[in-house]
């Protein structure tokens, strides 16, 4: 069992910048991925980034690529997901997850959830 929990979200401008984390505890994972999905209302849950756990082997979709960066700290077995450049289109719930699976922009694959953490970009 892995038990992963979210923070660090909330209500930001167009332009601003959070930091969101997500401590894992439970089982040891060296061989899992652990990535960042968004979902907004009305719309599916889709893939934000992923490393994997160990040699910290990163993926981006296209749409945050050169604004978010995922990053992990062994150590305290915490992911992170820097956003900068926020935008109103990035307005949603973040959930990260665990993998063992090849196919990490999947959510299929994913065993292990968050409840994830709202974050809001408005004026």
């Amino acid at each position: 069992q892995v038990q992963l929990v979210e923070s660090g979200g909330g209500l930001v401008q167009p332009g601003g910048s959070l930091r969101l984390s997500c401590a894992a505890s439970g089982r040891t994972f060296s061989d899992y991925t652990m990535g960042w999905f968004r979902q907004a209302p009305g719309k599916e849950r889709e893939f934000v980034a992923a490393v994997t756990w160990s040699g910290g082997f990163t993926y981006y979709s296209d749409s945050v690529k050169g604004r978010f960066t995922i990053s992990r700290d062994i150590a305290k077995k915490t992911v992170y997901l820097q956003m900068m450049s926020l935008k109103p289109e990035d307005t949603a719930v973040y959930y990260c997850a665990v993998t063992q699976t090849m196919n990490v922009m999947s959510s299929r694959g994913y065993d292990y959830w968050g409840p994830g953490t709202q974050v809001t970009v408005s004026s």
